[in-house]
């Protein structure tokens, strides 16, 4: 018996110790409103959505950056099964920043019921929401119908949140007074979570600065260093390059945000490049079958495909320096320009309010925001 408590003992501390170094995560459910009115909020998204990566990113705990899993649903939309309350998963939550892109540019608006309750509701049921109170978990509701219509009470549902720590956040597209009356304020309160209101039909102004284009540069030297393996790899490979493209249909500034997060450890794709895949240790370059490998790698000795590898990920890193050190010269210029701009008073967007919840809750649960400093 002495024994069997002993090695439990021993497991529960390794266990325990494993956990403690373990990078915390960070969790987001986006859930949209996707009818007739919600095309103005769908283009705010797709105009943040690499800035709101970006500032997730910039968090810290015991100096390790936090794990992101972005979910995506969407609701209120003819076009979803009226037996499923017009609610659809689009995404679970996952750390595949180019998938998170892909799916949120493809949602399209359609007229339909909006229940507020049942869509919290199921992304709290379907999601693999972590059971650890220090890691950050948020949902985050948009729309402009009231908050209690349908048949899901949202207050039952805020109490299973609260239960599990998980903070629902609510943006109402429309006027703030309006939204308190739809109990889109109470939606939020009675998890803790935090109240927007935002004008869905408001273009985001986004600030040019004289950096962007060489980052932009860099950028595509950067896409040269990926080599996709196995059945996936080259669908993928093409997915990046498309997700490049719709950032920079959004704008300049967006494609600029974009190419920042793939400047960082955040954007890793072990499940299809070589470089990231070796480096996770999902694959072995030494065992892996000719046929899986891209066609640079093949016809070479284990040994040649390790210094080829090598080769490439020293340019990687080149290249994602390059980045980092300009994006550290393009948020000076835009901290100035924010300040010049102070006096004229701040509007919410999709994005923003987003930014400033996050950041807020984490620190309150131990995070630390990181502020580089500029040489």
């Amino acid at each position: 018996m002495r024994k069997i408590s002993l090695a439990f003992a021993l497991l529960f501390i390794c266990n325990f110790a494993a956990q403690a170094q373990s990078p915390r995560k960070v969790q987001v459910a986006i859930l949209f409103d996707t009818s007739n009115s919600m095309d103005g909020l769908i283009d705010q998204a797709k105009s943040r959505i690499w800035k709101i990566v970006n500032e997730v990113s910039s968090l810290k705990h015991n100096g390790q950056t936090p794990n992101m899993e972005f979910a995506l649903y969407q609701y209120g939309n003819d076009g979803l099964s009226a037996e499923d309350n017009y609610i659809q998963k689009v995404l679970d939550l996952t750390s595949d920043l180019d998938v998170i892109s892909q799916k949120l540019f493809g949602l399209r608006t359609n007229g339909g019921q909006e229940y507020c309750g049942a869509v919290i509701g199921k992304s709290l049921v379907d999601l693999n929401w972590s059971v650890s109170p220090n890691d950050l978990k948020m949902i985050y509701i948009a729309g402009n119908e009231p908050f209690d219509q349908g048949p899901v009470s949202f207050r039952e549902e805020c109490k299973k949140a609260i239960g599990r720590n998980i903070f629902i956040n609510t943006i109402y597209c429309g006027d703030y007074d309006q939204g308190v009356r739809e109990l889109w304020k109470e939606g939020a309160e009675c998890s803790e979570g935090d109240y927007f209101n935002i004008n869905s039909n408001e273009a985001v102004v986004h600030i040019d600065t004289p950096y962007d284009k060489d980052i932009q540069v860099y950028n595509d030297s950067l896409n040269s260093t990926y080599y996709g393996y196995g059945s996936l790899g080259g669908a993928r490979k093409s997915s990046q390059t498309m997700e490049d493209s719709n950032a920079e249909m959004e704008a300049p500034a967006v494609a600029t945000e974009r190419a920042i997060v793939k400047s960082k450890a955040v954007y890793n794709n072990s499940t299809w490049d070589l470089v990231d895949g070796v480096n996770s240790g999902a694959i072995d370059i030494e065992k892996m079958d000719e046929e899986q490998l891209p066609e640079e790698f093949k016809g070479k000795t284990p040994e040649e495909r390790k210094v080829l590898l090598a080769e490439k990920e020293a340019e990687r890193k080149r290249f994602q320096d390059k980045i980092s050190e300009l994006a550290l010269e393009r948020q000076n210029f835009i901290d100035l320009e924010m300040e010049k701009r102070a006096e004229e008073g701040e509007v919410d967007d999709f994005g923003t309010s987003v930014n400033k919840s996050i950041i807020e809750k984490a620190t309150e649960i131990g995070f630390e925001k990181e502020t580089p400093d500029m040489e």
